[in-house]
């Protein structure tokens, strides 16, 4: 039975890089305009389904050269391997969810992890969409295209709560209730942060400017070593999740 289970954005996050920023900068707008709109988004000025989707329809690109390109350049946090080995060997589930497209990342994943770990992982997220085979032009195909989020994270955090089973995993969470972690570095992740009984918020990153802002309360982490090390400090140590919690109000 499921001890926890790891919910994890992936670019920027299990990834150093993020994979949707390096197309935009090099295919698509400039890094300027992109740094514009997300700066927008931390003052509360637009949505990110709006914004992401300017980045995505403007990389000229087809989705499969996307692909080509973005296996030679996005690298795995050093410690992403050994946190996944941990879990695995101790009922704990990761769950990737994430507001990229699942072309990119499956891709990624089994370039970094190998095909067998990678296709184990249950991925939640976004679609793409060939709107001209000639050209190969596509559009991302947002999960939840109602919601200011594109994908939101939170509902499919609740969506994932009801499972019985998730890669692999038998879980009965009516019966014993899993610890919920969560991880991320993004303005995408705001929405999964209270679902969770401990956010891991990428340092220096802008999911650690909005926590701040709105008194969300999370752990730093520089690697995967700082999760593990957390994941170990609450369930082998017995560690209450609200001590770990950098800017927690006792």
């Amino acid at each position: 039975m499921v001890k926890a289970i790891v919910f994890s954005d992936f670019d920027g996050t299990i990834t150093l890089e993020d994979s949707n920023d390096t197309l935009s900068d090099n295919f698509g707008i400039s890094k300027d305009q992109r740094l514009e709109l997300f700066k927008e988004l931390i003052n509360s000025q637009g949505s990110f389904r709006d914004s992401f989707k300017i980045m995505m329809d403007n990389i000229n690109l087809p989705i499969d050269e996307c692909v080509e390109y973005l296996v030679e350049r996005i690298n795995l946090d050093p410690g992403f391997k050994t946190c996944l080995e941990y879990c695995n060997k101790n009922d704990i589930c990761v769950v990737i969810i994430s507001s990229g497209m699942r072309p990119i990342i499956q891709a990624l994943l089994r370039h970094l992890l190998g095909n067998e770990e990678a296709d184990k992982l249950t991925i939640v997220c976004n679609e793409t969409e060939i709107l001209d085979e000639k050209t190969g032009k596509w559009t991302i195909k947002y999960k939840n295209p109602e919601s200011i989020h594109g994908h939101d994270k939170s509902i499919s955090i609740d969506e994932l709560k009801q499972a019985t089973e998730l890669s692999g995993y038998k879980v009965d969470q009516a019966k014993e209730k899993p610890i919920y972690f969560y991880c991320g570095d993004g303005v995408s992740d705001v929405s999964a942060a209270a679902k969770c009984d401990l956010l891991f918020a990428r340092e220096g990153k802008d999911l650690i400017t909005f926590c701040e802002k709105g008194d969300i309360p999370y752990h730093k982490f520089q690697s995967w070593k700082d999760i593990l090390n957390g994941i170990k400090q609450v369930l082998e140590e017995g560690k209450d999740v609200k001590d770990l919690m950098q800017n927690h109000k006792h």
